[in-house]
């Protein structure tokens, strides 16, 4: 396809992700915040540091602390960017880097498509449905890694794609570590895409001698792996100097979670081999088969798009030999084991729907070759013609159109954008007639999201009961508690229901269902 079809589609790509911006004047939720939080904090000259906390997984002691412990950086870099290119510290500004990238994802989606089928109708059909994405369309445009990971997907398979066709450019295997390195610096498990860089390799290797095969596995693998640390060396170099290794603790507590609340726990120490296996394996195994039914219902729904999943299915039967194909599938098959077996609560919560980004690019490349192919076969039977083929084709995108407006409206009107972080200007302003001083450090349910309100150091609410919130007031200085309804967890709702009751927290008044209590430490 002509260059200029793909600055059209560029241009087309921006269109929606734009409209729907109207309508979010805020992140909106945790991991949006967390991300411009640290954007904002870049653009001060901060660097990698924070002054508040929403886990205290990785064993933080005290205010500010090295940031993206568990989440990793290269979102907050992308908003930073754009605050940077802009001048100004601004929501509007953080987020234009990601509605350019959303804007992105289309014509890569296109020309991965077209590298694939050499159909141009076929791929501009994949890069319709990158536009109308129904449940990524609210978040590819926030500052979020949904669409980092969609278009650093999309080139990756694209640099496969090459390499089928060339294999004897090496230049490749490095820009598939580069990509990997980009991956793994947006998210965690992007280290995923440095093993299936391996994986390729050991597919492509000459078989007509061991030593060959092993010779070929390890030039491509080095190089591979030369490309990934470029990425990631400055950042295990961070990490080393902050913690003494490569990568911060927070993630691998995760792994002894009885629930997804304990994402929250003080001190994390509590969360151990020991205190998981004391849970019960009929606890453990239950928790594992609810993840399961979870993320088959994202596989479904979010991932698959409902009206696509069953000719993404069908595409992927009629090219299982394509080794991109065989690698696509490989990848969804680790990440939902590991996301429903390993790390359950963490994938069942939005993790898997998350990381399967990378891969949708393949998924809107397979639906309309999977329509084909069946429609292929129906008419080997005597039934359809081209002009069925049309209205099929016409018809799904019709169909992801609906849908996305269908969930956009869901969203961002029926259930309304944002968490209730609209409310923090209002508390901030209550704690200020109540005498907090600029110092001050607040225990609230969002920290990043009231620090971003209120420009003040917050913690999270702790997971446990009140004596473990006075822990952390004591650790982290903290003097005040923002309780709302939703952070009213069962060990500590009587705060809610009776908040004089508490000797130790000496209840100030109420805000909006929100209750605000000064720490007597």
């Amino acid at each position: 396809m002509s260059f200029r079809v793909y600055i059209l589609l560029f241009i087309a790509g921006l269109i929606l992700p734009l409209c729907i911006a109207q309508f979010q004047p805020a992140p909106g939720y945790l991991d949006s915040d967390y991300y411009f939080a640290g954007g904002i904090q870049l653009v001060k000259g901060h660097g990698f540091t924070e002054p508040y906390l929403w886990n205290y997984l990785d064993g933080a002691t005290s205010l500010p602390h090295p940031s993206h412990t568990y989440w990793m950086p290269l979102a907050s870099m992308a908003a930073a960017l754009g605050m940077w290119l802009t001048g100004q510290a601004t929501y509007a500004s953080a987020r234009l880097p990601f509605i350019m990238i959303a804007a992105l994802v289309v014509p890569v989606t296109a020309a991965f498509a077209y590298s694939f089928s050499q159909k141009r109708n076929l791929a501009l059909i994949s890069a319709l449905l990158a536009i109308f994405s129904i449940y990524h369309a609210p978040f590819v445009g926030v500052t979020d890694n949904f669409s980092l990971f969609m278009l650093l997907g999309g080139m990756y398979f694209i640099c496969i794609s090459r390499l089928i066709k060339d294999p004897a450019r090496i230049r490749n295997w490095f820009m598939l570590g580069l990509l990997a390195g980009l991956l793994a610096l947006s998210r965690s498990d992007g280290l995923l895409w440095l093993a299936l860089t391996f994986l390729f390799a050991l597919w492509r290797a000459p078989r007509d001698s061991l030593l060959r095969f092993a010779n070929d596995v390890l030039r491509k693998s080095i190089i591979g792996l030369l490309g990934y640390l470029l990425i990631m060396s400055p950042w295990y170099a961070r990490n080393l100097n902050a913690f003494g290794t490569l990568m911060a603790h927070g993630g691998s507590r995760t792994l002894w979670l009885e629930n997804y609340d304990q994402t929250f726990i003080y001190p994390p120490g509590q969360l151990n081999m020991e205190s998981f296996l004391a849970i019960g394996w009929d606890k453990i195994i239950s928790a594992r088969m609810w993840a399961l039914g979870v993320n088959l219902q994202s596989g479904f729904a979010a991932q698959g798009g409902i009206i696509l999943f069953p000719f993404i299915i069908a595409g992927i039967i009629y090219y299982r030999k394509d080794e991109r194909v065989k690698l696509a599938v490989t990848a969804w098959l680790i990440l939902f084991f590991v996301m429903t077996f390993i790390f359950p609560f963490a994938g069942a919560r939005g993790a898997f729907f998350h990381a399967g980004a990378a891969l949708q690019p393949m998924w809107w490349t397979l639906a309309p070759l999977g329509l084909d192919e069946i429609l292929l076969s129906l008419r080997k039977r005597n039934w359809g013609n081209d002009q069925t083929r049309v209205i099929f084709r016409s018809a799904l995108v019709m169909v992801a159109i609906i849908l996305t407006a269908y969930v956009v409206n869901l969203r961002l009107f029926s259930l309304g954008w944002g968490e209730g972080e609209s409310n923090y200007p209002v508390v901030e302003h209550f704690l200020l007639r109540n005498g907090i001083e600029p110092d001050d450090v607040v225990i609230v349910r969002n920290a990043p999201g009231y620090y971003l309100e209120t420009n003040r150091s917050a913690v999270s609410i702790p997971y446990g009961s009140a004596d473990a919130i006075l822990a952390v007031a004591n650790q982290f200085d903290a003097d005040y508690l923002v309780l709302e309804p939703q952070a009213a967890l069962s060990q500590i709702k009587g705060l809610m229901e009776n908040p004089q009751a508490h000797s130790d927290f000496k209840f100030l008044g109420e805000v909006n269902g929100t209750h605000i209590f000064k720490i007597d430490k």
